[in-house]
């Protein structure tokens, strides 16, 4: 049976959920899950979780995203990216000098209107649903926060995006690390905007997710080449490594796995709680020498 964490570099052209069904068929598990959804053109970091580790999305879906992102000046599509139909295409005379400044508007908190193909849901219907057909509906914007963005000089992108990032005119690479929820195309779409020429997304790779990066990840290839897929996979508690550890004794080790309160003697805060024999058990939180469960993890 499989529990653990896999680091998948997803390929283009595939959804986040053709590869969770792949996985499911390469490691004969039901139960995956992946934190953080990519459009179909986007590749990188995709952190699947199998097994008894789904139970960690709910933490991993929360956390800041990092991107390589390619922005086409001078074009203006109807779903933000490179994939949509082209509404305008319009000159640019905005160069680096123009683009870094604009950025500085961007930094920070910022509100975000989701695009109309994105899955977000007004009055119970998926909006790339109704963008399908032709409607577009008033959207309420969101609050993001963009840590950090920046234009990437050539050499850096080489790096992280070797394929689908080739120097294009008027297409100029720049890095985001942003908060949960953050629309890359809609960020790319607005930056064009306040240039006065237009943009869209023409590419975006993603770096980083839930704390895992691309020099852990794996090819789907890769994994269809082992010989021990499980071999493959990260311990649940590595997503949780942030946190100090502690070890449960055994007089207390009864009362952790039925989910009940149990002393402790140590500091206020959350820590990876383990059993005498070093099995993961799970997220636990201590507040005046009682420690609680946040969520469990070892197999019943």
């Amino acid at each position: 049976m499989a529990n653990g964490i896999l680091v998948v570099d997803k390929p283009s052209g595939w959804t986040s959920m053709d590869v969770c069904a792949k996985l499911k068929g390469l490691f004969q598990e039901r139960r995956v899950g992946h934190a953080g959804t990519l459009d179909p053109m986007a590749t990188g970091v995709l952190p699947v979780f199998l097994g008894r580790a789904t139970r960690a999305v709910e933490f991993a879906a929360e956390s800041e995203k990092e991107y390589i992102a390619a922005l086409r000046l001078g074009v203006i599509t109807d779903t933000q990216d490179i994939t949509g139909s082209v509404l305008e295409t319009r000159p640019v005379a905005a160069g680096r000098e123009e683009l870094e400044a604009v950025l500085e508007r961007f930094r920070g908190e910022i509100a975000q209107v989701p695009p109309m193909y994105s899955a977000v849901k007004i009055g119970g219907r998926k909006l790339y649903e109704l963008a399908r057909k032709g409607t577009e509906v008033e959207r309420p914007s969101r609050r993001v926060t963009i840590r950090a963005l920046e234009v990437l000089e050539e050499a850096d992108v080489r790096r992280d995006a070797p394929c689908g990032f080739e120097p294009e005119p008027d297409t100029w690479f720049l890095r985001v690390a942003c908060s949960k929820g953050t629309y890359v195309r809609t960020l790319c779409h607005e930056i064009g905007q306040a240039l006065g020429c237009g943009g869209t997304l023409s590419a975006l790779r993603r770096t980083r997710a839930a704390g895992f990066g691309l020099e852990g990840a794996v090819t789907l290839e890769q994994v269809r080449a082992a010989g021990d897929p499980a071999a493959l996979l990260l311990p649940v508690d590595a997503y949780f490594a942030r946190y100090p550890a502690l070890t449960v004794p055994d007089a207390a080790l009864s009362r952790a796995k039925n989910g009940n309160p149990f002393p402790c003697a140590a500091a206020d805060g959350d820590w990876r709680v383990y059993g005498p024999d070093g099995a993961f058990l799970l997220l636990g939180r201590c507040r005046g020498g009682q420690m609680k469960t946040i969520k469990s993890f070892f197999e019943v």
